[in-house]
């Protein structure tokens, strides 16, 4: 006979849940941008603000060992892109640093930390993209959900 010395029977997933689960993330075009699949799990309190708010809502009522694609429009991902959020900046902003295309550069504001990626150079001037990588993208979430707890 056996005793049972463990059980999975946890909730369903709702606010303030802890939840570990394992995802990728993956852009129209099939790429994947992002995995967590091949090392360790995420954990988070879903609120936190870890993940995205419309990802968060979508996982209420899963439970451990459930598997699904979570699919957000670049509305309810990283937002559109901004053409506001591109800007040049003056080239002896950056003296010192050996600049290119596609280095990501980080800047100080009242907010905190400001990532920027370098697009452009100009002979006075540096053009820094302030949008979200993933910004005016629809991305899927291939979400394996391993614990919920409270």
């Amino acid at each position: 006979m056996s005793e049972i010395i463990a059980s999975s029977s946890s909730g369903a997933i709702g606010l303030n849940s802890r939840v570990t689960l394992h995802f990728s993330l993956i852009l129209d075009s099939g790429e994947e941008f992002d995995t967590t699949r091949g090392g360790d799990p995420a954990t988070f309190t879903v609120g936190d603000t870890s993940f995205l708010p419309g990802f968060e809502k979508s996982l209420f009522g899963l439970k451990a060992g459930d598997e699904v694609q979570i699919s957000l429009t670049a509305d309810e991902a990283f937002g559109p892109r901004q053409d506001s959020k591109v800007q040049q900046l003056p080239k002896n902003r950056f003296r010192g640093m050996n600049i290119e295309p596609g280095l990501l550069v980080s800047f100080s504001s009242d907010g905190g930390e400001l990532p920027g990626l370098v697009t452009g150079i100009f002979e006075d001037m540096v053009r820094i993209d302030f949008n979200h990588p993933l910004a005016g993208k629809n991305i899927t979430f291939d979400v394996s959900i391993i614990a919920v707890g409270i």
